[in-house]
């Protein structure tokens, strides 16, 4: 039996990318601590502190690694000429519908699988679990329109309401988490509901580490965020309803 041939055949769970990427996640979260230290007061409390924490390594996630996905999704091609006999035949991406084309080129495919930078490598990296952020998925890519121009945005605008003590912080917090629970669902929902053909959960890393973890990240957070708020505004309105004179609070709403 020739083994090489199997060996060959097992993908490299552990490479100099995946360290790579672990590791820039780990000094986006150090960075994001670092900046609590240093822009919040030292007697801000724990929940605070982890609320900054977190919003700012959501932005930096966001504008820096997310970022760079859609910079590959809209500059990094290839073109392929398909012979002298065929050389005016459109090319197929396995990303959109037949006769739909990125951004109206029909002789380029885009995405991130087709850049050389390290940022490109580390969407290669990420598309052996979810083959979709490889390449132009007009859902994907839609979603991360709005998850760097909008999310990223305001997840550090929450970082300043919270170094402020801004009124607020607790309105914007809700917006955001909300939009990165719609997030979640929109980007995972199409996959499941056609099968996951694009999904490889064939070993423990591109399942629980890629699929799950980094991904359920935006799921646990912004839910206890959501849990958080509405005990601070319920509790503020009761506060407010029984500092009322005329009695209204047992009123209720």
């Amino acid at each position: 039996m020739d083994t090489s041939a199997v060996v060959s055949d097992v993908p490299q769970l552990i490479s100099t990318t995946t360290v790579l990427s672990l590791f820039s996640t780990l000094a986006i979260l150090a960075a994001a601590y670092i900046a609590s230290l240093k822009l919040l007061p030292a007697n801000a409390s724990t929940k605070i502190r982890i609320l900054f924490i977190w919003h700012a390594f959501d932005a930096l996630i966001h504008l820096i690694l997310e970022g760079s996905f859609l910079y590959n999704c809209f500059f990094s091609y290839t073109t392929i000429t398909t012979g002298l006999w065929k050389g005016t035949e459109a090319l197929a991406s396995e990303y959109l519908a037949p006769n739909v084309y990125f951004l109206g080129h029909k002789d380029r495919l885009y995405g991130a699988e087709y850049g050389t930078s390290p940022f490109s490598a580390l969407w290669q990296e990420y598309a052996k679990a979810d083959r979709r952020w490889g390449g132009s998925d007009l859902t994907v890519i839609s979603l991360e329109l709005l998850t760097v121009f909008v999310a990223g945005p305001m997840a550090a605008w929450v970082c300043n309401c919270l170094r402020k003590q801004r009124l607020d912080s607790w309105f914007w917090m809700v917006v955001l988490a909300t939009g990165e629970l719609y997030g979640g669902v929109m980007t995972f929902a199409p996959e499941w509901l056609t099968g996951s053909p694009n999904l490889d959960t064939s070993n423990f890393m591109y399942t629980w580490l890629y699929l799950f973890f980094f991904n359920t990240l935006w799921v646990w957070l912004p839910l206890w965020i959501l849990y958080e708020a509405y005990g601070q505004i319920t509790q503020n309105a009761l506060l407010a309803n029984r500092a009322k004179p005329d009695g209204s609070a047992k009123k209720g709403i």
